[in-house]
């Protein structure tokens, strides 16, 4: 400990060498402070890369060979990992399937800013050419495992709850503020009919799915706003 006195104070005087080398101590004690803070913020960083990466290359394995099908090989083989630390991540296969459904949901709807009906069906055409025309994931997941597997059901629910709720304030803001429109308007449930058609017949149609719902969904509008 470093004792400082000041002038009339009785006691011996510290010598400069013994200054300097509690100075250094309390240096070299700081950078070790300070150098465990790092390794900490770069292992955190680490596990945030690695668990996304992971996660990354898991979505592409079940968009493509679907969720049942896919093997631990397959997954760990996508990430570039072992089956620990996949295991270490994600905990279960079906962790790695919800936290799969939630990155995908939010990448969705972090980039979907349609203002108008005839955007989001834009924006759905700009989706399927660059994510590929596999079918909405989210429906064969629940398809495959949902009904079964109460965390993939939730995660499907939770992407199902957010699409009716932006399709609502899109049609309303189409629409214009003096018309109501709520969740459960009938609309707004042909809307998301037409949107998940698209989305799911674009499997086979490709983007000519989309373009038809675009469509039809011009026409649903036109006729609403003709009441």
């Amino acid at each position: 400990m470093l004792q400082f006195y000041s002038a009339g104070q009785t006691g011996t005087t510290p010598h400069h060498s013994e200054i300097a080398h509690a100075c250094r101590t309390v240096t070299a004690a700081m950078s070790v402070h300070h150098l465990a803070q790092v390794k900490r913020s770069l292992y955190i960083e680490g596990m945030a890369a690695s668990r996304d990466q992971i996660v990354s290359g898991a979505e592409r394995v079940f968009d493509h060979r679907g969720f049942a099908a896919s093997g631990m090989d397959d997954l760990t083989a996508a990430a570039g990992v072992s089956t620990r630390t996949l295991y270490k991540h994600l905990g279960s296969k079906i962790g790695l399937v919800v936290a799969v459904l939630e990155a995908r949901n939010s990448r969705f709807f972090a980039h979907c800013h349609a203002a108008s009906v005839d955007e989001l069906f834009a924006y759905l055409e700009e989706w399927v050419m660059a994510e590929g025309s596999r079918g909405c994931l989210f429906l064969r997941a629940h398809g495959e495992a949902g009904e079964t597997t109460p965390e993939i059901a939730e995660a499907v629910a939770a992407y199902r709850a957010q699409l009716r709720s932006m399709i609502a304030r899109i049609v309303r803001a189409d629409l214009g503020d003096d018309v109501t429109v709520g969740e459960d308007d009938t609309t707004v449930t042909q809307i998301l009919v037409l949107f998940e058609g698209a989305t799911s017949t674009a499997s086979y149609l490709g983007t000519a799915a989309v373009t038809s719902a675009r469509e039809a969904a011009a026409t649903v509008m036109n006729v609403r706003r003709r009441r």
